[in-house]
Parts: structure tokens; C-alpha cells; sequence
């Protein structure tokens, strides 16, 4: 990982200890030696892009993906999220159906995410980086040991936020959520393999923001673009 990585301040307080552990010195030079022989994404300056849009007071809601896009120019450090100019992929499709369906909200000819992340919706993958064309690549690198302890802080420092959790990767981070000062939502993955196995109808978005509403939050507004 190059000196170009960087990390929001308030996040690098809150996390400035696991920094210095021994698992996050071997994703440094895991990352360091990938990067060097084969083509990672998202660009280093993208990694921590997340966090960098969403500051810990700003956020409201947690949605946990699995590892970064892993075609040529999508990844840029949203989970979900794509650079604008790329075709929209069957598990966003399936999101943005879900709220037209729940909300009313018209579907958007865009994957750019970065609106939500804008607005306080931490856009986080379970592990942040990918090689091209390998999903899955950078699994058990040491992302998902740092991953959990933001889930578990965020927890332990936070109340009243909206964990998302679709599919069976996100939902084992539930046990580092305190579901007494937090709203968890569980649901299958958008992804068209199940959906429809209770991802559509789950209602997540509107309950999301009724519970913002009731812990005197400003809730989300789920349009892409303005």
C-alpha cells in the first residue's frame, strides 16, 4: 500500500490501532506486491474512498458488500457502486427495483452510488480489494479481520444506526452489531440467484428511514441522482 492511501481523519483515529497490528503490516505488503505484479481494483487513492465520503459522524447506515467489481473501470470504493458510463449490473438492478417497488422511487439509468455515501450510508466491502477479472481474489488477505473491527467499532461507538445485511457474507458480521442500539435488516442477496428468496419486499429502505426518523435522524434519500 502506497503513502497515497488515505484514510479520513476521524477514521484513522478510531482505527489507529489496528493500523499497527501485525494482520494490517501483511495486507500492507500483500496489497504492496499485488499491486506491483498484477492489476488491482480499485486504484489505491480509491481503497478507502468509503470511508473518505462518509466521516464516522456522519454515518447513518451501514450496507456490507463482498469485494470490489472486478471488470475493467467499475470498482472505485463503494460496495455496489460503479463509475459512471458502466452498464448496471443484476444485483444493483435488482436494489434499485426494490426501492421503486417500496418507495416509489424511479429506477436510475446509473450505478454511481456516491449520493448515499454523500448522505451518510457507509458503502463498505467485506474486502476492498480485487484482482481483474478474479473475484474473490483477496479473500482471506486480511481485509475481512479489518472490516469487522470498523462493523464492531462503529457498534461499540455509535447508536442508532441501520446495519443492511443481504446475503450470507454480510450477515456474519452480525454478531459484532449491538442490536439494542441498532437496527439490523437481514435479507438474501440482490443477486438474481435470490432475490427473490425474500431480497424483494423486504421493505429495507422505507424501514430504514423510519427508524432514522424515530431516533431524530434526517432519513435517506434513496434517489441516485438529484
Amino acid at each position: 500500500m502506497d503513502r497515497k492511501v488515505k484514510i479520513e481523519d476521524s477514521w484513522h483515529l478510531l482505527l489507529s490501532e489496528e493500523f499497527k497490528k501485525p494482520y494490517f503490516n501483511q495486507i500492507r505488503e500483500f496489497i504492496r506486491c499485488e499491486y506491483q505484479k498484477h492489476t488491482i481494483y480499485p486504484k489505491g487513492s480509491d481503497i478507502f474512498r468509503a470511508f473518505n465520503l462518509t466521516p464516522l459522524d456522519s454515518v447513518k447506515g451501514v450496507i456490507i458488500g463482498q469485494d470490489p467489481y472486478h471488470g475493467p473501470g467499475h470498482a472505485h470504493g463503494l460496495c455496489f457502486s460503479l463509475k459512471p458510463g458502466i452498464d448496471t449490473p443484476p444485483s444493483l438492478k435488482n436494489i434499485y427495483k426494490e426501492i421503486n417497488s417500496d418507495l416509489g422511487i424511479e429506477v436510475p439509468k446509473t450505478g454511481y452510488l456516491q449520493r448515499w455515501a454523500e448522505q451518510g450510508v457507509l458503502m463498505l466491502n467485506n474486502v476492498l480489494t480485487v484482482r481483474k477479472g478474479k473475484p474473490n481474489s483477496h479473500k482471506n488477505s486480511g481485509w475481512e479481520i479489518f472490516t469487522a473491527k470498523v462493523i464492531e467499532k462503529i457498534s461499540r461507538e455509535k447508536e442508532g444506526i441501520v446495519f443492511f445485511l443481504w446475503g450470507n457474507s454480510a450477515q456474519k458480521k452480525e454478531n459484532l452489531i449491538d442490536s439494542r442500539k441498532h437496527l439490523v435488516l437481514k435479507a438474501p442477496h440482490p443477486s438474481p440467484l435470490s432475490a427473490y428468496n425474500g431480497f424483494f419486499g423486504c421493505r429495507h429502505f422505507s424501514k430504514s428511514n423510519n427508524y432514522l426518523i424515530s431516533k431524530n435522524k434526517k432519513p435517506i434519500d434513496w434517489k441516485v441522482v438529484k
